[in-house]
């Protein structure tokens, strides 16, 4: 009796559990049949047109396993002011899970760290590779050490 008590209570937690856990599908970053692609408008540079002092720089794509990663970036100055992913992979759903994840993630390290120098996202090492080959290419070219 024992026994079936402490494995009654023991599955009951596990269901509590595994319905109490909430997945990163719920982000909205990166939804199915989200576009993949984005064609900015940039001059041969990779640069676009700049305001006053902010410019935004376009980091190369790189070719992953899983599909192409590109990212662009908002420079004011030497300061990163946002990171736009523009191209990542979306094959399938778990493209979509694992970036709608992974890119929040390397965005705000980006921001934080003023810098490429950002930890990989678990789970996520392609897209973390092409982003930070990327997010680096893109620094470079706009100047930024």
């Amino acid at each position: 009796m024992r026994r079936i008590v402490t494995w009654f209570m023991s599955t009951v937690t596990l269901l509590v559990l595994l319905f109490g856990y909430h997945t990163s599908t719920s982000s909205g970053f990166g939804a199915p049949g989200a576009a993949s692609a984005v064609s900015p408008s940039v001059d041969g540079s990779g640069q676009s047109k700049s305001t006053t002092s902010t410019r935004v720089v376009t980091g190369p794509v790189v070719p992953t396993q899983w599909g192409p990663v590109q990212v662009q970036v908002s420079l004011d100055d030497q300061t990163i002011t946002d990171v736009t992913p523009l191209q990542y992979p979306t094959g399938n759903s778990t493209d979509d899970q694992i970036n709608g994840y992974a890119l929040p993630i390397l965005i705000d390290q980006t921001l934080q760290a003023q810098s490429a120098n950002i930890d990989m996202v678990s789970g996520a090492t392609v897209t973390s590779t092409g982003y930070i080959q990327s997010l680096q290419a893109a620094l470079d070219q706009g100047g930024v050490s």
